[in-house]
């Protein structure tokens, strides 16, 4: 008897052969995947054995899961068959098919494409949660309830799970129903308010910190709440939002105004409560960071640009009289700075103490010695694309692994691997389901 196929299941079915085959002769070899890792590709990660159900899309939610899954959790991303996560056609730039946006947060996940309208989708999620650990979603407060798949509902047949949501104002208040995203919340919560030229317009951060930040929020919050699971047997609910996370990170511009009544202000790439703490324009049009945070540094930094005299400068005695004279001591330095270029600067500098560093642009941070030296640029084979490269783990452990071991999947790349590894479906079942569009490989 045969059974007619679609288009999209032949073509998902000859890539998923591909890419086995690939794995098959790499692990033959006896190499990883991620190349570089050597000797360390041996250690398990500190969540190996850990499975996460990712519900989430766009930004904050997809890092949260990536770093879970660069520290050996398996990540099963849930998404819509057909569309899938926001972030896929969030470009240019793409490579192949793939926008660089999705490649970026989405590596160490498997995918599995499935309609969680249907009721047949539904069942899928409650079998997995069921053989899971975590559950992370970011969805509007509410709409996974509607869906029957909020954590009431879900915590009936796995009160072992952690559940996280993450939102944009938090689950309730007079906010909980708007869209959240990471440039209104990082508006509202202050952050633009402080960011751009001195004189000049409130300016977006170049990447998503609210985002980005609230996923670090969430990852560490995870943690504690398996860390508890330990000792109690059971899982629970937690909220993560951007707005508060935004709030959270305010620190000492906060305190100033909660505790000293201060407005906070613009200061371009300089600091309300430290002087000199900037960026100078050297003679070639560069752009050099220099920060004196105590009198030692002020002192040596005098000294490194010939400019001796001002330590004695009664205005400059300390932090607060040259914070007081902030205008005429920058105006100096900006004077002295651009009599030099950016390289002839960098010399005198080297081996002082004081911090100091160039403004780079993505040419020369991804040439940087330090940050080679760092492992910080990974490569790895995509299954459609070839090889990609990403921007590896920030954090390194001395006995435990936390790399990347698999590229970002195209769409329902791993259905059928999860349903039938993790879940126990036949083969034939999976391709009905598959047929009737409940699925998709």
């Amino acid at each position: 008897m045969f059974r007619v196929i679609n288009r999209r299941t032949i073509t998902s079915l000859l890539l998923r052969a591909h890419w086995e085959s690939i794995t098959k002769r790499q692990f033959t070899k006896g190499r990883s995947l991620c190349k570089g890792v050597g000797d360390e590709g041996e250690k398990q990660g500190p969540l190996s054995g850990l499975r996460i159900l990712d519900l989430t899309r766009v930004l904050a939610g997809p890092f949260s899961t990536m770093i879970l899954g660069d520290l050996g959790a398996e990540i099963i991303k849930i998404e819509r068959p057909g569309v899938g996560d926001e972030t896929r056609t969030w470009g240019p730039p793409f490579v192949g098919q793939e926008s660089c946006y999705f490649l970026s947060i989405n590596r160490n996940k498997k995918s599995l494409a499935v309609d969680l309208k249907d009721p047949r989708g539904k069942k899928i999620i409650y079998e997995l949660a069921a053989k899971s650990d975590v559950l992370v979603e970011n969805y509007i407060p509410g709409k996974l309830d509607e869906l029957e798949l909020g954590y009431e509902q879900i915590r009936k047949v796995a009160p072992h799970l952690v559940y996280c949501s993450i939102t944009g104002y938090g689950p309730d208040g007079p906010y909980a129903q708007r869209a959240g995203y990471d440039v209104v919340a990082a508006a509202m919560g202050g952050l633009l308010h402080i960011t751009g030229p001195q004189d000049g317009e409130p300016a977006r951060v170049g990447v998503a910190l609210t985002d980005l930040a609230t996923g670090l929020y969430s990852h560490g919050a995870i943690m504690a709440a398996l860390l508890q699971r330990q000792k109690t047997g059971l899982g629970q609910k937690i909220d993560c939002n951007l707005l508060s996370t935004q709030v959270a990170v305010l620190t000492h511009i906060a305190s100033n105004y909660l505790n000293a009544g201060m407005e906070a202000k613009r200061w371009g790439t300089g600091h309300g409560s430290i002087v000199p703490y900037q960026a100078f324009k050297t003679k070639d049009e560069g752009y050099l960071i220099v920060g004196a945070g105590n009198n030692r540094h002020f002192e040596i930094l005098c000294k490194l640009v010939k400019l001796d005299h001002l330590v004695s400068d009664e205005r400059y005695k300390d932090n607060q009289d040259r914070v007081n004279n902030r205008n005429t001591l920058i105006s100096t330095l900006l004077d002295r700075f651009s009599e030099k270029t950016l390289s002839e600067w960098l010399d005198i500098f080297e081996g002082c103490g004081i911090p100091y560093g160039p403004i780079n642009n993505m040419q020369q941070v991804f040439s940087n010695p330090q940050i080679l030296h760092n492992n910080m640029v990974q490569e790895i084979e995509h299954p459609s694309v070839g090889n990609i490269k990403m921007s590896g783990p920030a954090v390194k452990y001395s006995d435990a692994d936390n790399r990347v071991r698999l590229p970002p999947p195209w769409l329902g790349q791993h259905t059928k691997e999860v349903m039938q590894d993790v879940l126990g479906y036949e083969e034939s079942e999976v391709i009905e389901l598959a047929d009737s569009g409940v699925v998709a490989l």
